[in-house]
């Protein structure tokens, strides 16, 4: 009776321990931690608009879907409060602060532009990328700088990856100023060389501080150029000059 005891009690512990065995093997059904998916966006971010305020370029929407409620930002469109909207997804930013609105936004997501009806058709993008150069019927000439490192806006275009990572200096005229946006200021500078065509007419140049230049200033802008830079959120630039600095 023992013997039989004894065997049945090997068998079961054999079993029990193929059964664990092959519980390891399988892969784990667990979601992760909620605090791991907090910075994932949904594929569409649709909400009903409840309120809207256009600033530095940009129109910021605060969506409300199901008791939900969610700040986005996208380059500056016709949106109206009660339309229910659908944004692209885009990058989420928490504590930032629009020194444009004076507001600070405990989480917004940065989108690169409205899909379906509201987007008239066409794929949005972030202002200052090549797509969404300011285009002027003024016909703009600016001399070159003088100087070591000095170039034109075509030049920097041409030569960008020989002067990737370099301190450029580069003269031209501001058409639009954003400030504020991801913690930079965003500056468009065009100095009559280049082709809109190839999208190499118009520069974007960014700073973290210092005084800003405004709207039709001709300024020398001395910084360090970065090729095929892509901050997500749709900021991609084939060439950008960053921690910029301005002199009239």
């Amino acid at each position: 009776m023992k013997k039989i005891i004894t065997v049945a009690a090997i068998s079961f512990c054999l079993l029990t321990a193929q059964g664990i065995n092959a519980e390891a093997k399988k892969p784990s059904q667990k979601k992760a931690p909620a605090h791991q998916e907090q910075s994932q966006v949904p594929p569409a971010l649709t909400g009903k608009i409840i309120e809207t305020m256009d600033s530095g370029g940009y129109t910021y929407a605060h969506i409300e879907n199901k008791g939900e409620k969610l700040w986005v930002a996208v380059p500056q469109t016709q949106i109206k409060k009660g339309e229910t909207v659908s944004f692209r997804p885009g990058m989420v930013m928490e504590n930032f602060e629009s020194k444009t609105l004076k507001k600070k936004f405990d989480k917004i997501v940065f989108s690169d532009g409205v899909q379906g009806p509201q987007a008239g058709g066409q794929a949005a993008t972030s202002g200052g990328s090549k797509d969404k150069a300011p285009k002027t019927k003024e016909k703009i000439t600016v001399k070159k700088a003088t100087g070591a490192n000095a170039y034109t806006v075509a030049d920097l275009f041409k030569n960008s990856k020989k002067l990737d990572n370099k301190t450029v200096v580069v003269k031209g005229k501001v058409i639009k100023v954003s400030s504020g946006i991801m913690k930079r200021n965003w500056v468009h500078i065009q100095d009559g060389t280049g082709d809109a065509r190839k999208g190499n007419f118009d520069l974007v140049v960014t700073s973290t501080g210092g005084a800003l230049p405004a709207k039709d200033d001709v300024v020398t802008v001395t910084g360090t150029l970065a090729k095929d830079r892509d901050f997500g959120a749709g900021y991609k630039y084939n060439v950008i000059v960053e921690n910029a600095t301005f002199t009239k």
